[in-house]
């Protein structure tokens, strides 16, 4: 391709024909390599998705390119697509609106290789239309909910869970301290893998113009061989990936060049977009504050969200005049109680300054990510989104017998009877337990009221959905939970309509990597907004329950942060499993 003697004119669109180039544009998307959703929590972190695009690039490229005639379509690979199921569906989303305006391929060597393609098959669903290799397969076999109980594994190594819980679908007690699956556990798991298939039954027939009987009747004999695939017209054409191109060329035109979209967006933040910055910086603005990780008091590491920080953040958009209304991303299966209603607090203290807060829910906002949700002025969710988990557990795993086993000696010299009420080293006495149970009516009922305040219902309406139970995100609407379905795009559009500001004339303040380098920055004062970006590593512990935390998170056993915490196992990974 000649060099344009104005190189920045060939990045505005509709311009890079005043160069004499008649090469056009297809954008490309691979998503082998993830999506980054929020900022990284490291530089390390940083490093390692440096390949990945970021949501926000893949939002600003799709929705430029739609109108840019220099660009002639789309190309997805899905690939092993390491997202989530709500991930996925936000992508796809992307593609969809992308492809009302310009055509658009989703290709893949294979959906799952005897395992489950369904996240990858929600993605290509946003395609106008779907190849897979010729010996690969569809992987559409539904959804599989796990359950397990550890307590007899725990007890076999000494360990002697102690937990209670409000109420019976709070099953993360269940998981470390229950004999059997209990019917409430059952019920709740069944439905989340009901409702999961059941909209991927939906969406897949609205997209393929199928009847909903024929999608049931092909996930029942799933896995599909990719000859099987295109004839129930799930997938429209069997190729290789030279073959998709080559046909790309000979349909769309045979002069183009393939651009990812992650870089196509860059390169259209030149000149004619600088100087369009500057003449928005009086424009209004919209702050995005992250809620990812476990909640938990403090500012947190990279990977948790600290209270202590995210209020931080919160402050400093309610102290900006620009910032006229905040988007609140939450991916977090909760926490600390305590912290939890902290975040509420900053959010409803916006809310009470007259900036509207949208909640936009990612993978899971379940417990404490719903408790500091809930005090927004709308919440979104994907379909797929586990939230709710109105309910609350506490407890310890009792080592006593373990430490006896291994011959360690350990004791406590305690000052005040219920010193040692939280030691692992021993029981509860009846006393403590009493204690704790008291704490858990007071802090459910806590939750349960402030639930059904932000959300506008009875006390009674709220409180049976309540219980503990985790709902994904189209129940939950169902319930009155949440407002929307939808992603961030969504969120960003609720937020200006509140707002009363025009969504396209809206300027982001949104977390990136340079806020990593706030870390470094001393804080002046608790207000200072270089405070937001302070990270801490915790505190330092020591002693047989740091022993065994760190014991538990090697062999892989639940360590909940909190007692606002979703129950242990109840996820949607990359493969489309709970």
């Amino acid at each position: 391709m000649k060099p344009c003697a104005l190189p920045f004119l060939d990045r505005i669109p509709g311009l890079s024909s005043l160069c004499g180039s008649g090469t056009r544009t297809v954008l490309e998307l691979d998503l082998s390599h993830g999506v980054q959703f929020g900022a990284p929590s490291s530089p390390l972190e940083a490093f390692r998705l440096r390949q990945a695009p970021t949501l926000r690039a893949l939002q600003d490229g799709l929705r430029r390119a739609a109108s840019d005639d220099d660009v002639l379509g789309l190309l997805v690979h899905v690939g092993t697509a390491p997202v989530t199921l709500a991930q996925a569906d936000e992508i796809a989303e992307l593609v969809a609106d992308f492809s009302r305006d310009k055509p658009s391929v989703a290709w893949t060597e294979t959906f799952g290789e005897l395992t489950s393609g369904l996240v990858g098959y929600r993605v290509a669903l946003g395609a106008d239309q779907i190849w897979v290799q010729p010996t690969g397969a569809l992987g559409l076999v539904g959804v599989q909910t796990g359950m397990t109980l550890l307590r007899g594994g725990l007890e076999k190594l000494g360990v002697d869970p102690e937990f209670g819980q409000r109420y019976e679908f709070k099953t993360a007690a269940d998981t470390l301290a229950a004999r059997e699956i209990t019917p409430a556990y059952r019920e709740m798991m069944q439905r989340l893998a009901d409702a999961v298939l059941d909209d991927t039954v939906t969406r897949t027939s609205a997209r393929r113009g199928l009847d909903e009987a024929a999608v049931r009747e092909a996930i029942d004999r799933a896995p599909l061989s990719a000859d099987a695939a295109l004839s129930a017209g799930l997938v429209d054409r069997l190729g290789y990936a030279d073959e998709v191109y080559a046909w790309a060329h000979d349909t769309w035109t045979p002069q183009w060049e393939p651009r990812y979209v992650h870089r196509y967006a860059a390169d259209h933040k030149d000149k004619a977009a600088a100087l369009g910055a500057l003449t928005r910086r009086s424009h209004p603005a919209v702050a995005v504050v992250d809620v990812h990780g476990s909640i938990v008091l403090g500012p947190g590491n990279g990977r948790q969200a600290g209270a202590e920080r995210v209020c931080a953040r919160l402050r400093e958009a309610g102290r900006d005049d620009d910032v006229r209304g905040v988007v609140l991303r939450v991916d977090s299966p909760g926490g600390s109680y305590v912290a939890s209603d902290a975040i509420r607090r900053e959010v409803r203290r916006l809310r009470e300054s007259g900036r509207p807060v949208v909640a936009s829910m990612g993978t899971v906002a379940a417990s404490g990510g719903y408790f500091v949700s809930m005090g927004a002025d709308e919440i979104i969710a994907q379909p797929t989104t586990l939230t709710g988990s109105i309910g609350v557990l506490a407890g310890k795993m009792v080592i006593e017998r373990l430490l006896e086993r291994a011959g360690i000696v350990h004791d406590n010299a305690i000052a005040g009877p219920r010193a040692a009420m939280m030691a692992a080293s021993r029981p509860f006495t009846t006393d403590e337990r009493a204690v704790l149970d008291a704490w858990l009516d007071e802090v459910y009922a806590d939750f349960t009221q402030k639930a059904a305040t932000d959300r506008g219902m009875a006390l009674a309406t709220l409180e049976p959905l309540a219980r503990g139970r985790v709902w994904v995100g189209s129940d939950a609407a169902e319930r009155d939970l949440i407002d929307h379905l939808g992603g961030s795009r969504l969120a960003l559009e609720r937020v200006c309509a509140l707002a009363e500001i025009d969504v396209d004339d809206v300027r982001l303040h949104t977390p990136s990597a340079l806020d990593l380098l706030r870390q470094l920055k001393p804080a002046e004062s608790s207000q200072s907004p270089a405070a937001a970006g302070i990270v801490g590593s915790g505190p330092l512990s020591r002693g047989p329950e740091a022993l065994l935390a760190r014991v538990s998170e090697a062999i892989g056993l639940p360590v909940t942060h909190g007692v606002l915490s979703l129950p242990p196992g109840v996820s949607l990974d990359g493969d489309g499993w709970l």
